[in-house]
Formats: structure tokens, C-alpha cells, sequence
């Protein structure tokens, strides 16, 4: 706070300094350089006209010359006008910032809690949302920008409850349709796509044979099913709609994979993921989950501290994550477990992702952390057990080992 006063002041000074530097030379230039010059040239033709002698001459420009060196006095209006000036700019400055700035961002104590005070806010424009959905509940748009925000904060089944109101408001939207399928399949037993969501899949491709992530997921429908051709015609259909780059090669890699193990080539290997946004349009936003040999894959081992047993309630819910060690502090793969789980050993990938855009290959670091909730909200509330482990290479093959030791004051 004080460096940023010094350095304001500093500014302040430098701006007065443009202002009244100019006005004081104006002033004494008006009051030496207009009578003095002429007095100077009256002198001189006086001389030349014999008027006066030199003697005389001489003596009028030595007083002449003392009078100018001294200093002039400004009048009464132009010393309260430059006082003026010292005075307002700075105080118009402070008055202005204290009206526009953020005078309590200075505050260390305010700076150390920001990410804090960004899950509250985030918290709040949700309830309001909501708030504003029981007012308006006809309103689609709302209720998909409701259930997007709670996915993105790992509250599934709010999420998945906020997109079955959207696609009953307008079930002929097939991207709202998509989303809601894939919602389902979230909160379903293994993610698997079957049953109501792949019905609404189907539907999708029969209005729209090209929609892009409706064919991903309606593929992986199929490999968990263990009809690879099945699968593996869905992805070549995708393939040519999309452009080059990461997606198309991730598509590829699973078309391999089905191929591999269709012909018995191939171990068991983990599922295409289903949390993703699937492939979009071409110019859009792409899968996020599809998962791949080389993706990174977390294991991560939790247990409770004995000293907080006593604390631990059951019921309340497991949430274990990672998040990007320098980067957003949205988790960029989360599993939400019951406490009651606890020990527990877990796998985070890139199917665990919330968001299209945050994906734990994008990071080489992240931090890995398990957190008890009473409230069931994936974002820290005072109370909760958790504990943070050390940067931790993306990549890492080995457990990682976490015991939930902390309380979240």
C-alpha cells in the first residue's frame, strides 16, 4: 500500500509539473520580455540619436538589467489560479479513483483470498441463476447455462436435472438434446451409454446423420457394447467432417484400438471417454475426453488422517481432482466419490475433464488434491477436510499417496 502511495504521489507530482512549469515561465516571460525588450530598444536609439550620452547609456542598462533579474511576483489572481491547480489535481485525482478504483485490492489480505472470494462468486451468480430460472422457467437458454455451470463445478446430478428441464422446453434441439445425453451417460453406473440417452442419440442422427459428437458417443455406445464394426463405422463416418489436428488423430487412434480389439489383438483397455464435449463442429469446440495410450492417467491413492475420524461424516461427499500447478484454479480432472468410500484409490484422466478448453495434457504439472464436503459443493467451504500434494509431474506413473489431514478454515 505505501509503495503504491509513493508511487501515485510521484505521478501526481510529475503531472503538476506539466501544468504549472509552463504557467510561472508564461508569466515571467509576460512580464520581462514585452517592457523590458522595449525599454532596451528606446535606450539604444536615444543613444544613436544623441539624446544621450554613452555614460548615460550605460548606466540606464546596468539598472535596466537589475530590474529583469529580479524576480516577479505574480499577481494576487495568478498565485490563487496556480494554487488552485496544486491543490485540485491531486485531489481530484484521489476523489476520482476512490469513486472508479479498487482502493481494497491493495490489501494483501484481500489479494491472498481471491481465489476464495472467485468460488463465492461463482457460487452466488449460480444460486441467482437458479433464482432467476423459478421466476422464468421457460427459459431454455437458462436452463442449459445452468446445467453447464453446474458440470463445470462437478455437481452432476444438478446438472444432469437442469438439462432434462432444457430438453423438455425444446426437445427438436439437438444440440441441447446431445448435451443431455451426455449428462445422463455422466451419472449413469460405468458412464454407459445406453438406455434413454442413447435413444436420444439415435434420434439426433436420424434428424442430423453428420452431427459430429453425436456420432463419437453413439461409438462409444457400441465399444462398451462390444460391437467394434459398429464402433469403428461411426468413427469413419466422423472422420472426413473433421479438419486435421489433434481430434481427428484421437479419433484415428481409437478406430485402432476397436480394430485391435474386435481381432483379439489388443488387451482390455480403458473406455472412450463420455465427460467430454465430444467433436463439434469444425470450427468449434472439439472432445475433451477422448482418451488415448499416451494421455496422462492419475492414479491416486486417498486415505483419512486418523486425528479428523472423528470429523468425517459419512454421507458427506468425496470430491478427489487435479488441477493446473500454474494456470486456472478450475480442476482440470475431477471424481466425485462418498466419503464412506474412504481409503480409496482412484484414476484421474482426461475423461474426468469439465471443461472442453482445461485438460490436464495441456499442463506439464498439476497439483492433486482430495476434499470432504458437507455441502456437496466441488468448491471450498469452511469446515471441509482436504489435502493438496506438491507440483506433481502430469505424466506420473506411479500412486500418487494422499491423507486428508487439513480442515479448510
Amino acid at each position: 500500500m505505501a509503495i503504491f502511495v509513493l508511487c501515485a504521489a510521484s505521478m501526481i507530482a510529475v503531472a503538476l509539473a506539466f501544468v504549472l512549469v509552463p504557467l510561472l515561465r508564461h508569466r515571467r516571460a509576460g512580464a520581462d520580455g514585452g517592457l523590458g525588450e522595449r525599454q532596451r530598444r528606446a535606450l539604444d536609439e536615444a543613444l544613436a540619436a544623441g539624446v544621450i550620452d554613452a555614460g548615460e547609456h550605460a548606466r540606464k542598462r546596468a539598472a535596466l538589467a537589475s530590474t529583469a533579474q529580479a524576480p516577479s511576483r505574480p499577481s494576487r489572481a495568478a498565485f490563487a489560479a496556480l494554487l488552485l491547480v496544486a491543490l485540485l489535481l491531486p485531489a481530484s485525482a484521489l476523489l476520482l479513483y476512490r469513486l472508479v478504483g479498487t482502493p481494497q485490492a491493495l490489501d494483501p489480505a484481500n489479494l491472498a483470498t481471491n481465489d476464495g472470494q472467485r468460488a463465492a462468486d461463482m457460487d452466488q451468480a449460480i444460486a441467482a441463476l437458479a433464482a432467476r430460472l423459478a421466476e422464468q422457467p421457460d427459459d431454455v437458454e437458462g436452463w442449459a447455462l445452468l446445467a453447464r455451470a453446474y458440470q463445470a463445478t462437478g455437481r452432476a446430478q444438478e446438472s444432469l436435472d437442469a438439462y432434462r428441464r432444457a430438453h423438455a422446453l425444446a426437445k427438436d434441439n439437438t444440440g441441447i438434446t446431445v448435451e443431455y445425453a451426455q449428462a445422463l451417460a455422466v451419472v449413469a453406473p460405468g458412464h454407459r451409454i445406453e438406455g434413454e440417452a442413447r435413444s436420444l442419440l439415435d434420434g439426433v442422427l436420424a434428424a442430423d446423420p453428420d452431427n459430429q459428437r453425436a456420432l463419437w458417443l453413439v461409438g462409444i455406445s457400441e465399444f462398451q457394447a462390444d460391437r467394434y464394426d459398429a464402433a469403428i463405422a461411426r468413427w469413419n463416418h466422423l472422420l472426413p467432417l473433421l479438419g486435421p489436428g489433434q481430434v481427428a488423430d484421437s479419433v484415428r487412434e481409437q478406430i485402432a484400438l476397436a480394430e485391435a480389439r474386435r481381432d483379439g489383438k489388443e488387451a482390455p483397455a480403458p473406455l472412450p471417454s463420455t465427460n467430454g464435449t465430444g467433436a463439434a463442429a469444425s470450427a468449434a469446440a472439439t472432445d475433451s475426453g477422448m482418451a488415448t495410450a499416451n494421455a496422462p492417467r492419475l492414479t491416486v491413492q486417498v486415505a483419512l488422517d486418523p486425528k479428523l475420524v472423528d470429523r468425517l461424516d459419512p454421507a458427506a461427499t468425496l470430491f478427489v481432482f487435479a488441477r493446473a500447478a500454474s494456470g486456472p484454479p478450475m480442476p482440470l480432472a475431477i471424481q466425485r466419490l462418498k466419503a464412506s468410500q474412504l481409503p480409496l484409490t482412484v484414476t484421474l484422466d482426461e475423461g474426468n475433464g469439465m471443461l472442453p478448453n482445461l485438460r490436464l495434457s495441456m499442463f506439464p504439472q498439476v497439483v492433486i488434491g482430495a476434499r470432504v464436503s458437507k455441502s456437496g459443493n466441488a468448491m471450498p467451504q469452511s469446515g471441509d477436510l482436504q489435502v493438496l500434494s506438491a507440483p506433481t509431474d502430469v505424466h506420473r506413473r506411479e500412486p500418487v499417496v494422499l491423507t486428508i489431514d487439513q480442515v479448510v478454515p
